[in-house]
């Protein structure tokens, strides 16, 4: 035998061995892991359907273009208090809940003015008290609608195609015209 061959052979079962495990994953568990939050592939789903509801796919990317969910997934991970965690994931359930007793399906599975129409119905309740819509459930919509806009307006297709952004405002502009103010 050839030892470079061998020792070829050798690098490539090692290195597919080490890669192996990278690339199972196990259904029903989310793509995306976090520290504080235990969610499933439906909850990730789930958020992922709002999240594109509300930026939706047209000339532009949409949120799930722009895995905006994720950015969602992560900031509540990171940012938020553990009160705050616990009312999102009740707020979940409740959403859940709430669709499938008014349209006898999951969220996914509505067409697009209906998932409008239960978000606009969430948003458009301000009572506090209301008992359609509870304040877990109002915290549920609130955090994925506020970070979806802000991870959209923060992504890298925003502030290079959207918003030209330059690190220093105002450039030097030796050939801006001027009039000469003449005095009296």
């Amino acid at each position: 035998m050839h030892r470079r061959t061998v020792i070829k052979n050798l690098a490539l079962i090692i290195g597919g061995a080490a890669i192996l495990p990278a690339c199972h994953r196990i259904e029903g568990k989310a793509s995306v892991t976090l520290k504080n939050v235990d969610i499933s592939a439906d909850q990730e789903k789930l958020v992922s359907d709002i999240a594109e509801t509300i930026i939706p796919k047209t000339t532009t990317p949409g949120s799930r273009d722009l895995n905006l969910h994720l950015f969602v997934f992560k900031m509540l991970d990171d940012c938020y208090k553990k009160e705050d965690q616990q009312a999102f994931m009740t707020g979940m359930g409740q959403f859940t809940d709430a669709v499938k007793n008014k349209y006898d399906k999951p969220f996914s599975d509505l067409s697009q003015k209906q998932r409008e129409d239960v978000l606009l119905s969430i948003e458009n309740d301000k009572d506090e008290k209301s008992t359609a819509n509870p304040k877990e459930l109002k915290s549920f919509y609130g955090i994925i609608k506020n970070q979806t806009v802000n991870g959209y307006v923060k992504s890298k297709y925003f502030m290079t195609k959207q918003v030209v952004y330059e690190l220093v405002p105002g450039r030097y502009n030796a050939r801006f015209p001027y009039k000469q103010k003449q005095s009296a």
